[in-house]
């Protein structure tokens, strides 16, 4: 066993596919854009478009840092090396829950979808769905296994597969807009007109969520062809491509559905304007098929994010070692992949058995929100301060590098804040506990005589 990740396994477009999947934009738009409709009504398209600025600008943070110090650990070794190990640990540490917490939540649905397929008298069978989903998990999990190399191909084709689809039912639906007209007249509550600060509130803690999980690219820095600097810019523009299907996605619903009818179209948006646009039976195919492959892509995507997380904190002494060695036929971190199948597998079924265990899992998902704010906003806070005399080279490096991912992470930090705010009481002691469960390992690993790396950028 080494602690060197495969050089330049993974090419620009496997890293851009990564990003996009990371976000799951078929799943996002399935499950999410309805519930943001709900919040937002005719502003959920504006919104969208605003509330990627926040992740512009960390993307932006991401891509300097990452040019600088390409590394698995991304967020946590950037964060451990500009404010100390103590809060670059929390940020590794709130990467991990959050991607795990994550990926046990989303096989689920998947499972679920399966089940509606190959045997829709099983829908909602606790262990008949709890098999299949652990089917899927160990499927994804055999791609991650083989390597990185075989992982990113595999990613690129789901990717690209989920991507033909959207844009086969989006070319549909436009079509019958410009056919039978807008449901929807376009005017000025499509910015946000009427709409009071606690609807704008819910609306960015929906909308800024829809971007989460592009940060993949940089946690595979280490093994994409030109290093952080080209893994940086996939993170970039694979919001760039979210964008574009989210808000047209939000604003095609508008056009085809009556606002009430929009927001209750929970079950699965994509089937119901694949089905209004014409495409009928074969468009539900195509809808399903699409949200299989995003959750897949997905979950594929928050894996690797785990497992290099954990790889590059055991390298560094903040985990025990074990995790940040990597198999001599693969080069990927096999230790830290097994680790999260087995926790993942274990949740899996605790969750399903046990409807309290399923209770706190989902308290935990609520609050997975501000996990991701935390490690977000110190990569852009610390960006800011890496290159905060940049205006002596020029007023726009300073501008991109320094205010932009300050402003960024000062807004995100404000929505998390905020969400604490929002939260029951379950969610806010699942989501705060999970932070103090971190304290354990701080203790066992940075107690006087533990031996740590130093870290630098």
């Amino acid at each position: 066993m080494n602690d060197h990740l495969k050089d330049n396994s993974v090419s620009f477009i496997g890293s851009m596919m990564m990003g996009v999947a990371g976000s799951a934009p078929a799943s996002s738009i399935a499950m999410g854009t309805a519930a943001l409709i709900g919040a937002a009504g005719v502003f959920a398209p504006v919104s969208l478009l605003i509330f990627a600025v926040p992740m512009l600008g960390i993307a932006k943070a991401y891509q300097a840092l990452g040019e600088r110090d390409a590394n698995a650990g991304a967020s946590y070794q950037w964060t451990s090396a500009i404010f100390g190990k103590f809060l670059g640990f929390f940020s590794g540490w709130s990467l991990l829950i959050a991607t795990l917490l994550f990926v046990v939540s989303g096989t689920v649905p998947i499972a679920t979808a399966t089940l509606n397929i190959i045997a829709p008298s099983q829908v909602g069978h606790v262990v008949t769905t709890s098999i299949v989903a652990s089917l899927w998990f160990a499927a994804v999990s055999a791609i991650v296994v083989a390597g990185i190399t075989v992982t990113s191909r595999a990613q690129t084709m789901i990717t690209l597969a989920q991507l033909l689809i959207l844009v086969v039912i989006l070319g549909a639906a436009l079509m019958h807009i410009h056919e039978v007209g807008s449901v929807e007249a376009f005017g000025k509550r499509w910015f946000g007109s009427g709409l009071t600060l606690d609807g704008f509130a819910a609306t960015a803690l929906i909308a800024v969520y829809f971007y989460w999980g592009w940060d993949v690219t940089s946690n595979l820095g280490e093994e994409t062809v030109g290093g952080g600097r080209k893994a940086g810019l996939g993170g970039l523009l694979s919001i760039l491509i979210t964008i574009l299907l989210y808000t047209s996605f939000a604003a095609v619903a508008l056009m085809m559905f009556p606002v009430q009818d929009a927001a209750n179209l929970t079950d699965n948006l994509i089937f119901n304007i694949a089905y209004r646009a014409g495409l009928s039976y074969a468009g539900g195919l195509l809808a399903s098929a699409a949200v299989i492959l995003s959750s897949i892509a997905a979950i594929e995507a928050t894996m690797l994010m785990f497992s290099r997380t954990l790889f590059a904190m055991g390298r560094d002494g903040s985990m025990p070692r074990i995790f940040g060695t990597v198999d001599d036929r693969t080069l990927s971190p096999s230790h830290a992949i097994y680790a999260m199948i087995v926790l993942g597998l274990i949740l899996i079924w605790t969750s399903a058995l046990m409807p309290s265990v399923q209770l706190l899992l989902f308290a935990s998902v609520r609050a997975l929100g501000f996990q991701v704010d935390y490690y977000f906003g110190l990569a852009g806070l610390g960006a800011a301060w890496v290159f905060r005399d940049s205006y002596k080279v020029s007023i726009g490096k300073w501008l991109t590098l320094c205010l932009f991912p300050a402003a960024s992470s000062v807004a995100l930090i404000g929505l998390g804040l905020y969400a604490v705010t929002t939260f029951d009481l379950w969610t806010n002691v699942i989501g705060i506990g999970s932070f103090a469960l971190g304290l354990v390992f701080v203790w066992l690993c940075y107690r006087p005589g533990a031996a740590t790396m130093e870290l630098s950028v």
